[in-house]
């Protein structure tokens, strides 16, 4: 494999970013004693070879790699806000002065405001609500959202970080937009009731802004309303494709009316299967339907979806029966590589996880798109532990290499896959936590990574990037 130079890789690694986690601390750690490799046998890149221990207990990393722990729950922000927990999607984009910005998703759910990340806040008292999406009561505050940070990859160090949304729920994964902003996705469907005062199962547009200070929140429903994991948008078209987190989900597309202005409206559209109306891509034993091959490439159609704020949460279910495709959790979403990948977590025959890959057509979402549909492939799908389980967070790195983070709560690792579809590990999470998200600083010199729990974490990771073998 032919790697890039360092200016192709500062200027292929903004588009090509996922999403990550940060906060405020300071901790360094850099790898000493070699350990076990993780995921080096079989159908195995060498990567970057084998992982060494860490004396902190955090993360195992190759030689020549360290990461330095720069944030967790609980801590103090400039804003007076208190770091949410359970860090989860985030973004990176470039700020003013070479700083890099970070948006980071929290999923957290409804808790009391005893609590809650308002607690013992100097910045709660004569909060005003209303830029809060939904504040709930006292008894359950709708704390779900997104921070953002500034961060300098020169020093390493994190300049400030804020709250930007408050008062959603569970927001996982999301997406970076071509304009500069970032969707954050909310996990549930709650609707207003009880102490609720907003229907929930949205998405939410936050620009990365260098400047303290809270958004309105404005639900993009014409997006759709379902149980949200993640976004990816085609910078050709500007088309979003999102990925819907059940056992039965459905992938989606949104046409907006506007190219960048989401909340202009659109139209949305699931995704079939030309010639085979509710396909079942899982690949599980009792799903009743031949097995859905890989590496093949399949003619794809779209379905209009016609009331997208389904009150009853049944999208999945309706537009399956009309001839939608059926997959096994979607969770992240990315673009890259003029591709939109997406990872099924349990999808497979063993539900170890399953990687797509959708290549839009050269006339995405026109009148006569059907002359030249684009294609749908399962690019991965995994039936050893060792190599990839759980996939769930994706980012495409600078130099055109799938990164995944597992969402496993007893052993995570960072899985990297080249474009022939060898798979190697990057790091491996030594705390019973799922490792979220992963994006790189638009300079290319940094990783950010979240362990979510136990408190939820984040670590900026520096390297040899380019070293990569196999």
């Amino acid at each position: 494999m032919k790697h890039p130079n360092r200016r192709d890789f500062v200027k292929n690694s903004l588009f090509t970013a996922g999403f990550l986690g940060l906060s405020a601390c300071s901790d360094n750690y850099s790898n000493s004693t070699e350990s076990g490799v993780l995921g080096s046998a079989g159908t195995a890149a060498e990567g970057y070879g084998p992982l060494f221990s860490d004396p902190e207990g955090r993360l195992r990393l190759p030689k020549g790699f360290s990461y330095k722990m720069i944030s967790k729950a609980g801590d103090l922000m400039d804003d007076g806000f208190r770091v949410p927990g359970a860090h989860d999607g985030m973004a990176a984009f470039p700020g003013p002065n070479g700083l890099t910005l970070l948006v980071r998703n929290h999923e957290m759910s409804p808790t009391p405001e005893s609590e809650s990340m308002f607690a013992n806040s100097a910045s709660w008292k004569g909060f005003d609500q209303s830029l809060m999406y939904d504040a709930g009561n006292e008894t359950a505050r709708c704390q779900g959202g997104t921070s953002t940070l500034v961060f300098d990859t020169r020093t390493q160090e994190l300049k400030r970080h804020y709250l930007s949304l408050t008062g959603t729920i569970r927001n996982c994964s999301g997406g970076i937009t071509p304009w500069g902003s970032w969707i954050t996705c909310e996990e549930n469907t709650s609707k207003a009731e009880g102490a609720l005062q907003q229907d929930h199962g949205y998405n939410f547009e936050v620009p990365a802004n260098y400047e303290i200070g809270l958004i309105k929140p404005v639900a993009l429903k014409e997006m759709g309303r379902f149980n949200h994991e993640a976004v990816a948008v085609d910078p050709a078209s500007g088309i979003v494709y999102q990925t819907e987190d059940r056992p039965d989900g459905l992938i989606y597309r949104f046409i907006p009316n506007a190219r960048g202005q989401l909340d202009k409206g659109g139209r949305l559209q699931a995704l079939a299967i030309v010639d085979a109306p509710s396909s079942d891509t899982r690949n599980w034993a009792d799903t009743n339907q031949a097995a859905f091959p890989r590496n093949q490439r399949f003619k794809t159609t779209w379905i209009d979806v016609e009331d997208p704020t389904a009150p009853k949460d049944d999208l999945r279910y309706t537009y399956f029966k009309k001839g939608a495709a059926r997959f096994a959790r979607g969770e992240g979403m990315v673009y890259g590589n003029g591709e939109i990948y997406f990872a099924c977590t349990n999808g497979g025959a063993k539900k170890l996880g399953q990687i797509f890959r959708y290549n839009p057509s050269p006339i995405e979402g026109q009148a006569n798109e059907s002359s030249n549909p684009g294609t749908l492939e399962l690019f991965i799908e995994s039936d050893k532990m060792e190599l990839m389980k759980a996939c769930d967070n994706l980012t495409v790195s600078p130099w055109g290499d799938i990164i995944i983070c597992e969402d496993d709560n007893e052993s995570s690792a960072i899985v990297g896959i080249t474009p022939e579809g060898k798979l190697y590990t990057i790091g491996h999470v030594d705390m019973r936590s799922e490792v979220a998200g992963g994006c790189f600083s638009p300079d290319g010199t940094t990783f950010f990574v979240n362990i979510q729990k136990n408190p939820g974490q984040t670590l900026a990771i520096t390297g040899p990037w380019l070293s990569r073998v196999g």
